[in-house]
This record gives structure tokens, sequence and C-alpha cells, in this order.
């Protein structure tokens, strides 16, 4: 099909108003491409003379010194910092000590180190954390190098020492300054153009390395400009060309396919590129335009439960803690939208916030930029489509519910299709058993990154079917790549959505649509429509809980906390529900989660009349 000229007035009229390329694949859907004009005439007029360039300039520095003092937000979290960074100095000097086949834990430990230490250091000019930062900069450029093996672990390193040199390089030791930068050339950005090895496959890669990375090699690029220009143009260039694949995952309405928690990290680094590029470039090339990206502060806000617990599908992990998000705090400032200040969370008390991100330096001077617009109310039902579409639904009496499509082969994907989490009533009734520690199940020789059907990370309860509140067919594997869509969406009072399961069950039955509704302000309906075919054998509906579980007539009585919640099989009351438990869990390499269990009810082909039928449970408090 030939685009039409309407088409590309459109592609048009979104470059004027974006700052992006837009252009058409062979199959007409838009990709869309960041400015690129980077060359070495380029950077020689539009690079900031003078540090500091990552993050500040004179304007933002002065006004950020100012906010210190005037502003309670600014300046509680400047006191927590302050007092994280006694800890930091009372802490030995770093190591090249591997955790399995990462050296990612000591990289970040280091990039949280220069950015409490410089940022106090800007501020205060004390001496003696001049000193400690110099001395963590002479540590860790004396290892034999970074792990490129594990480029996460280089460019988180990248990140550190670049804002070291960029924020205090002016009063560090001359031969620290160029020990580190020539460890930021040798150690962190040559070793992401040798092409006779693979790990630089992140550079076009559609998931969080490719934005923690290129963020890694941007800072170093800007900080070395100076000695190697064609180098920082190459790594400069490569990364606005290489974004856009990971940028992409975020479209069309914000949901991040790897959950909640990698979007704070994949988003942290992304802002925080956007942010660098602006303060040394003066633009950040349409980054902060990119389609979709601003809506993904939304997903965000929303992926957090009433209890404070996440809807945690994928490699999410369980719960946030409770100081503010410094990442939320960029899109504050980019919207002004109070949803995105989390002003109570930055103001407990600076000794009970505990350990800063490790992006505190920024997330500082974006919290002293804020300025309030406005306070758009939040969605009480929201729909994201894209990789791994999801619904979520708040109500009253702490209601929240978060349900899903997708299929396992995503990144970070599980085989969770249909499933969902439920709380009510200050109880998450119905749980996600979540992620567990990659080392912990790597250094047995277990191959979790396989995401072929028979790959052997489809065994562990929190990445199957078996340990998610969805159905399972013929007690086999969902398949692996097949995709269930939203396929409706109907807000208002009784909001509901439709996910077409039948795509995850293959030739095991003939269609499926999952249907959830909110049909009371404190309950929730799922519906499930189902036609079989001849190779169905059976159908179960899973629920999974920590929850004392009680049988009864009809359905079951889930009791935690002292709060009750009643499961009625409206469909099917002459079926009687099992209990499965799951603590311990089945493998000896599963997480264990004390209480979990597996509600089932089983559906043999022959309940089916006519070949089709409809299971109708409802979750309902009990006050």
């Amino acid at each position: 099909m030939r685009p039409t000229l309407s088409s590309f007035l459109v592609l048009i009229f979104l470059h004027a108003l974006s700052g992006l390329n837009a252009q058409q694949t062979m199959t007409g859907s838009p990709v869309y491409r960041l400015q690129n004009p980077v060359s070495a005439d380029y950077l020689k007029k539009h690079l900031r003379k003078k540090s500091p360039r990552l993050f500040l300039t004179p304007e933002i520095e002065k006004k950020l010194k100012e906010k210190i003092q005037s502003d309670p937000v600014v300046g509680n979290v400047y006191r927590a910092m302050q007092l994280n960074a006694k800890t930091i100095r009372q802490q030995p000097l770093l190591e090249r000590v591997l955790e399995g086949r990462r050296l990612l834990a000591v990289s970040r430990e280091m990039l949280y180190r220069m950015n409490i230490l410089n940022t106090l250091y800007r501020v205060e000019k004390d001496p003696e954390i001049l000193d400690r930062i110099n001395r963590e900069l002479l540590a860790v450029c004396n290892f034999p190098d970074w792990n490129p093996s594990h480029y996460l672990d280089v460019a988180e390193m990248s990140l550190a020492v670049a804002l070291a040199v960029d924020w205090s390089g002016r009063d560090l030791p001359e031969t620290t300054v160029e020990l580190a930068k020539k460890s930021l050339i040798e150690k962190g950005i040559l070793p992401s153009f040798d092409t006779t090895q693979t790990w630089s496959w992140w550079v076009n890669g559609d998931n969080n390395w490719n934005q923690v990375c290129h963020a890694g090699m941007i800072a170093a690029a800007i900080v070395t400009a100076d000695q190697h220009m064609e180098l920082a143009v190459k790594t400069i260039s490569r990364a606005l060309e290489g974004m856009p694949h990971a940028l992409d995952q975020y479209g069309p309405d914000g949901v991040y396919p790897e959950g909640a928690t990698y979007w704070d990290y994949g988003t942290s680094f992304t802002v925080m590129t956007a942010s660098m590029l602006e303060s040394a470039l003066g633009t950040d090339f349409g980054l902060s335009q990119y389609p979709a990206l601003m809506e993904s502060a939304l997903f965000s806000v929303l992926s957090v439960a009433p209890s404070g617990w996440y809807y945690n599908f994928a490699d999410c992990g369980d719960k946030r803690d409770r100081k503010g998000d410094l990442t939320l705090a960029w899109f504050a400032v980019k919207t002004g939208n109070l949803n995105y200040f989390e002003k109570d969370r930055f103001l407990i008390p600076p000794d009970q916030m505990g350990r800063l991100q490790r992006i505190a330096g920024p997330g500082l001077i974006w919290l002293s930029q804020f300025k309030e617009t406005g306070e758009t109310q939040l969605p009480k039902a929201w729909k994201g489509d894209g990789a791994n579409p999801v619904v979520i639904i708040t109500g009253e009496n702490g209601y929240y519910f978060g349900g899903k499509g997708g299929r396992g082969s995503t990144n970070h994907g599980n085989m969770d299709a249909g499933s969902f989490v439920f709380e009510v009533n200050g109880v998450r009734w119905v749980v996600d058993p979540g992620n567990q520690n990659y080392n912990d199940l790597e250094k047995t020789g277990f191959d979790l990154w396989g995401r072929c059907q028979e790959c052997q990370r489809w065994t562990l309860l929190t990445k199957n079917n078996f340990g998610h509140s969805t159905l399972t067919v013929n007690d086999a594997l969902h398949h692996v790549d097949g995709f269930a869509p939203i396929t409706s969406f109907i807000p208002g009072d009784h909001p509901e959505a439709t996910i077409d399961l039948t795509a995850v069950f293959g030739n095991d039955l003939k269609s499926i649509e999952r249907r959830f509704v909110k049909d009371s302000p404190t309950s929730l309906l799922i519906e499930d429509e189902i036609q079989i075919n001849e190779n169905t054998r059976s159908v179960i509906w899973q629920l999974m809980t920590t929850a004392d579980v009680e049988i009864v007539k009809g359905g079951a009585i889930l009791k935690q906390d002292g709060k009750q919640l009643r499961l009625e099989s409206l469909s099917h009351p002459e079926l009687t529900v099992s209990v499965i438990s799951l603590y311990p869990a089945p493998l000896q390499l599963d997480r264990q989660i004390e209480g979990l269990k597996r509600i089932e009810l089983r559906f043999p082909a022959y309940v089916f009349e006519e070949g089709k039928g409809l299971i109708q449970i409802r979750l309902l408090p009990i006050f």
C-alpha cells in the first residue's frame, strides 16, 4: 500500500511539533527517529565550553543552591544526602569483586557514591569530601577493566566517573583527571566499538540495556570530547540512532513491558540522558518528546497500589519504599503535574529516608526546577496497549485491580497472560509471585534467559502460568509466543476489559476471552468465554493467594489480616474448589513465598455443552 499525500503531511507535522524525524516502514507503521546533527563541527560549536556540562549549568547551579536554602523539599532531600555522605565516608573503597558474572553492584555503588559526594562538594566545597572523591576515582580507574562482558556494569561505572570528573575535576589532582578520562575512553567507550566481541548487542536492543548503556557512553563522550572528539561524535551519534529501538517499547500508551521497577531503571537513565544532553548541548534532540515516553509516568504512578505494593507483573519488584521517586520528578518538571511530584514522600525526616537513589544528584536538580501548573486527576480506569498490555482499575475502600495480556517471550516476561492482582480493604487478596534473585539462579547453571517454549525459565513458578492467576488448558504451559491483546475496554462506573487469550493456548482450544468487570464498588467479576475443540481435555481456573482459605459450598472464603473475601463460583456452584499449597514451592530454586497457595477450579471438557461455555467467578469482600 503506497503512503498517501495526507500521511506525508501528518509526518511533516509530527516532525515540526516534536522535533522527531518520522519515517514509514513498508507496512505503513511509524518509526520515529531522534534528530541527529552530531558531527565534529556540531560539537565544537554547541558543546558547553566549560564544566559542569552534565545536568548542571551555572544558571541551574545557582538556582539549586538557592532552593537548598529556601525550598522545604529541596532542603530536606539535601539534608538526607548529607547523612548519606557520612555513611559513605565510613565505608571502605570499592574493589573489583564480581557477583557471578556481574560487577554491577560495584558500579551501582560507585554511581551512588559519586552522586552524593559530588553534589555535596558542589555546594559545600569541603576538602575532605574532595579527597574522598579522589580516592574513589583512583580505586575504580585502576581496575583492569569494568567488566565489558556485562555492559551494564561499564555503563553505570562510566556515568559515575564522568559525573565526578565533570563536577569536581577542576579541583581534583590533574593526574586523577587524566587517569579518569583515560579510563572513560579505554574501559568505557572503546570496548563498545570492539567488533570482535558480542557484548555490544544493546546498541540497537529493545530493552533497558539500551537505555542504560547509551546513557553511560554519552556521559563519557561529553566529558572526554576534549581528548577524543571523533570518538565522542561516533558515540553520541550512535546513541541517537540506537535509542529509539528501546523507546519504541513505551508505545503506544506508556506501558513499560518489563514492569514498574524496570520502568524506573530504564527510564531513569533515559531522562538522565535527556537532561545531560540539554545541559551540555542545549537540546535533547527530541528525546523528551518521544511518543509515549511522557505518558509512561502515568503508568508508573498507577502501578503502585494503595497497599504500597506494585502491580508486580514481569520481573518487577514487590513493594516501593517510602521516599519520593526522583525519576518521576523529571516528569514533574516537564509537565508541571503534581501527581509526579511526591512532595509528602520527599518531606519525610531525612534520617528516615535511608539510602537515596543513585541518581540523587540530577534528582535534586529536578526537584529544584519544579514549577506547579496543576494536578490532573488520575483515571479510575486505565488501559495501556503495547508489547505487554495492562488494565488498571482503582476505587474507594482501597480497591485496586491490575490485569494483563501480552506474551511470555517479552523482555523479562512471564507466562502470565490473563493474570491479575486484586486488593481491597487494605489486603492484597490475589498476588503475583513476582521476581527472584538472578545470581542465585545463574550460579547453579540455571538458564534463566532463554525464552523458547522448552527453555528452563518456564520451570519456575514465578515465570510459568502455574504460578499466576490465569487459566491453564490441559495442564500445559502457555504458548510462549502467543500474544493476548486487550480487545475491549470500557471505562465508567463499572469499568471492564476483555483480553483475547486464544493465541496463548495454541491448538488446545478454539477460542477464549477473559473479561474483568468492576461490578460493584468493592467486587471483581471474572468471566471466561470458552470454545473448546477436539484437543481440549480440561480448563483450570487459577487464583494465587497468601490468604488462609476455607472451602465452602459454591466457592471459598479467604481470610487475611483479620479480614475476609468471598470467592463465588457463579456459573458452576456445583464444582468444588481445590487448594494447592505452594509453600514450600515445587522446586528448590523456586522463590519461597510464605503461605502461597493456588486455588483451582477444574473444568473437564465435557462440562462445556455444545463445545462452549462461560466461567463466572466473583470476588467480594465480607465487611
